[in-house]
């Protein structure tokens, strides 16, 4: 059998498959990889005022890269500035090993990457050494979420991939509410003489380690094997899961219905600009570039905008850690109409009530009006988080997946370095009425390019909307 005619009949196959815990215990671990990626990335807004707090951002410890007046200005934004310039490398550089050597096999050692690199960052003592290491980490990150989306897409049945990107996001934002509440007991102090934000980063690691073992037994993708000519490792996977799913319902599975396969092509960053996905790609990269700077420039900067707005450091963790606790609701109340509503317009709705919210933020002073609006602010943030996280893997081919998605969420990576050295300036020059106009009119170009230039993608299998 060809390569074309098997990946058609492992998608059918894979597509078929009734509503069970035996695919679900996949997603569920995968998304456990998906929680400590979250945390490492999330520390970054938790961790600030202890590092601050440290000395770590002034021009002696930053070494030669203090001599930049933007480093200067930006003060933490420079930590924020590595943290996703290496994401951006990750995503955009090494985005394609994925497509190249599998996912599951890339899934696994790059979690193994980002914990080592996060481990030595931990006890660095310049901001010069800091902001090198948090770059390495970001690279094993940007690896990591590019192949944990390509990972989903491909092992869900098409009727449930919408709640399958809400549950996965609805368990890996569980670790947003446990680091900020880490941060507001731990950064303060110094346990044992080591700094408290140094504890929530070492905590990350350990807990990492634990569910690298754990996704040790995790199939490869069918539909990745069978698009690379290996049938009989995609025919054992899939009759193996198959058998589990029967088991399970106690009955046989009805036979699959005919799916398009794949066109057979080679597979390269090139194909993503090909005119049948030339659209695809400059509409999600736009869409990638914008949407970071609303939602990291708040999440990353929850307790120095609330300083901002008059409130004392301990308390500023405090309602942090208060307003992180909506983290997980986001998806977890998608889960209700992700697979009814298309995937765009949950994406156009999550940035329109986030343009709204943070407009109001920056009115407020009362403290309990700052938390009311920033737990709605971030249940929107994370509708169109997930929303998003889906959408871009439907878009493009199994052939392609990996690299392509890359090469899109590469562009919110770099906006993410940018805007944490943009939102330090306009937060040091205009307060945070100037870093709501700046989330307000990235916000406007998501609801625009998404609204007007984005496909339906609701119950098609990914190989009718490849084609």
């Amino acid at each position: 059998m060809g390569t074309s005619n098997k990946t058609g009949e492992i998608a059918a196959r894979l597509d078929r498959l009734p509503s069970s815990w035996y695919v679900w215990r996949m997603i569920v671990l995968i998304s456990l990889g998906g929680v400590f990626e979250f945390y490492d990335l999330f520390f970054t807004a938790y961790v600030a005022p202890g590092m601050v707090k440290s000395g770590l951002f002034t021009p002696e410890s930053l070494g030669p890269i203090a001599a930049l007046r933007v480093i200067g200005q930006a003060g933490f934004g420079t930590f924020v500035f590595a943290t996703f310039a290496g994401l951006w490398a990750g995503t955009l550089i090494l985005g394609n090993v994925a497509d190249r050597f599998g996912r599951r096999k890339i899934f696994v050692w790059s979690l193994v990457w980002y914990i080592v690199c996060s481990a030595i960052m931990a006890f660095q003592t310049t901001g010069f050494s800091l902001i090198i290491w948090r770059f390495i980490a970001g690279i094993g990150l940007g690896i990591e979420l590019v192949t944990i989306d390509a990972y989903i897409a491909e092992l869900i049945p098409r009727r449930e991939r919408g709640r399958a990107f809400s549950t996965n996001q609805l368990i890996t934002y569980c670790a947003v509410p446990v680091v900020a509440f880490l941060a507001w007991r731990l950064v303060p102090l110094s346990p044992l003489g080591f700094e408290g934000w140094r504890w929530v980063v070492l905590i990350g690691t350990v807990g990492g380690v634990v569910v690298w073992f754990l996704q040790l037994g995790l199939p490869e993708s069918p539909r990745w094997l069978a698009k690379h000519g290996r049938n009989e490792e995609a025919e054992r996977i899939v009759a193996r899961i198959e058998a589990g799913v029967e088991a399970e319902l106690g009955r046989k599975l009805p036979a699959p219905a005919p799916e398009p396969a794949e066109a057979e092509a080679q597979g390269s960053l090139a194909e993503a600009f090909a005119p049948e996905y030339r659209s695809r790609t400059i509409m999600l990269s736009v869409f990638n570039f914008a949407q970071t700077i609303g939602f990291y420039g708040f999440a990353a900067w929850v307790p120095t905008l609330l300083i901002a707005r008059g409130i004392h450091i301990t308390q500023s963790l405090e309602y942090a850690f208060i307003i992180a606790i909506a983290n997980p609701f986001g998806p977890l109340i998608g889960t209700l109409f992700s697979d009814r509503i298309e995937r765009k317009w949950q994406i156009v709705g999550g940035a329109t009530g986030m343009l709204i919210l943070m407009a109001i933020f920056a009115q407020l002073t009362a403290p309990a009006s700052l938390i009311v609006v920033g737990v709605l602010f971030t249940l929107c943030a994370n509708v169109m988080s997930y929303a998003f996280h889906n959408y871009q893997a439907e878009l493009f081919p199994t052939r392609i997946r990996a690299r392509a998605i890359g090469f899109v969420y590469s562009w919110s990576r770099i906006s993410a370095a940018f805007a944490g050295l943009a939102i330090g300036y306009f937060l040091h020059s205009g307060g945070v009425a100037a870093v709501a106009i700046f989330i307000g009119i990235a916000m406007l170009v998501v609801i625009g390019v998404i609204g007007f230039f984005g496909p339906a993608t609701k119950e098609l299998a990914l190989e009718q909307i490849a084609h």
